[in-house]
């Protein structure tokens, strides 16, 4: 049997080396490896028999199937479905809802095998009362509370789940790894060690994060890298609850899921198209603009809500957590410049009503006419709608289906439409649908901002 030998552990990262070094490889730090001692046969793996690589056409295809989670909008943001034997790392601030929504999971996946819910931080009678009020109670599914790796592992060679959950990651340690739970080295190497058991097997595994105090999942990039696809839990306004993905190996990251939380847990909101959209009684107020954002397959129509005030000590600032700053600065600029509208010794702050993020490019019309409206004080006119993206030279860019966006905006009642023009592409399948023959589906068209400020305002 081999002796315990001596290793080199980076204190940063958790890498590993035979011998000492200056500088670590994987993290570029510099004298930060410490000795340890290592178990036996660290450094040379025995491999019984030979390996072989398979020919392409010798894969079966069928092992590439996805399997449906029971969840209309978590199938959407995962791009139709899990894949069989993927990882998944969904994060997510405490409280928001994640143990929950995942147990619903469990007991509506669409699988005859196994399923195992794994807990570091509840008893199995605090999982039973909550699956007692969320009516999620199935025959097939099994529970574990621990946090030893080594029990877990055991129990999926015993059990053979087909579909896993990890609630938390953060608390999952093993003594291989370190003493303490969470370190970036044992996030890591705990994280390695399930995928790798579940694409042995052919499995699904669905890791929870939390998340620090910035927005990121806890723990090292790394354990991103090995996971198929991270996606966030994130909190909108009240009961409102929005997931989307950051990274998405089978699918688009473009896609957003939305969910209310009830007294009986999450529950999906199908048709959001209005659901984040203001309804007021009475003359709109300045500062207000509608924005049609188009998130993945879907259109949705946002308030978004701006405001300027005299900067004190003559520095400017930014205030948007919804939209990037930089963004709103950028917009702002375009505007003085195209406008002379001063804006520069504004402090502006920006919100969207509902509280989801936007990042689509489209949606710097609107954020342009809400920016104009709350420093001039003319409100925008009653049911209108933008949408388009803001170049540097004040131009309005194309956006992707324009002519979708416009029946959306219609569909609701919005009867004063603002937009570039499509390309090509996108006026062909404008004909092809029927919008080029209606002309009360089409959209008042403009080039720049120019002449949208005045097409808003001019009188009715």
């Amino acid at each position: 049997m081999r002796k315990q030998g001596t290793q080199y552990r980076c204190a940063n990262c958790g890498h590993t080396e035979p011998k000492w070094l200056g500088r670590c490889p994987e993290c570029g730090f510099w004298n930060t490896f410490k000795e340890q001692n290592a178990p036996a046969g660290s450094f040379k793996a025995e491999i019984k028999g030979e390996s072989y690589s398979l020919p392409i056409l010798s894969i079966d295809p069928a092992s590439g199937t996805r399997t449906s989670s029971g969840s209309a909008e978590f199938d959407r943001v995962l791009g139709g479905g899990f894949m069989r034997g993927s990882a998944v790392l969904l994060g997510g601030e405490p409280g928001i809802g994640k143990s929950t929504f995942l147990l619903q999971i469990c007991a509506k996946i669409e699988t005859k095998g196994r399923v195992l819910y794994v807990s570091g931080e509840e008893s199995p009678a605090q999982i039973r009362m909550r699956a007692d009020r969320l009516d999620a109670l199935k025959p097939n599914l099994e529970v574990l509370c621990s946090s030893d790796l080594d029990r877990i592992m055991s129990v999926f060679e015993s059990v053979r789940p087909v579909f896993i959950v990890i609630d938390s990651i953060q608390t999952v340690y093993t003594p291989e790894a370190g003493a303490v739970p969470g370190t970036a080295n044992q996030i890591k190497y705990c994280t390695q060690e399930m995928t790798e058991w579940a694409k042995t097997h052919d499995a699904i595994i669905v890791f929870v994060a939390h998340v620090t105090k910035e927005g990121l999942i806890a723990g090292p990039k790394a354990a991103e890298h090995i996971v198929d696809a991270v996606l966030a839990f994130e909190q909108a306004e009240g009961d409102l609850r929005a997931m989307r993905a950051s990274k998405n190996r089978f699918g688009s990251t473009d896609e957003l899921g939305l969910y209310r939380m009830g007294q009986t847990g999450l529950s999906e909101i199908t048709d959001p198209s209005g659901v984040l959209l203001v309804r007021r009684e009475g003359e709109v107020p300045s500062g207000v603009a509608v924005a049609i954002v188009h998130e993945g397959s879907r259109v949705l129509l946002v308030e978004i809500q701006a405001l300027t005030v005299p900067a004190k000590a003559g520095f400017t600032r930014v205030y948007s957590d919804r939209i990037d700053a930089s963004r709103v600065a950028r917009v702002a600029a375009v505007i003085e410049k195209q406008t002379s509208l001063r804006l520069s010794d504004q402090d502006l702050y920006v919100n969207v009503a509902g509280g989801v993020r936007l990042t689509e490019p489209g949606i710097d019309l609107a954020l342009a006419a809400a920016l104009y409206s709350a420093r001039t004080g003319q409100a925008l006119p009653a049911r209108a709608a933008l949408a388009g993206e803001l170049s540097l030279a004040g131009e309005l860019r194309p956006v992707r289906q324009m002519g979708k966006r416009a029946r959306a905006a219609r569909s609701l009642g919005l009867s004063v439409i603002l937009g570039p023009a499509e390309g090509p592409y996108g006026e062909a399948e404008e004909e092809k649908a029927g919008a080029g023959r209606d002309r009360s589906q089409a959209w008042i068209k403009t080039s720049s901002l120019k002449a949208a400020i005045i097409e808003l305002w001019r009188p009715r």
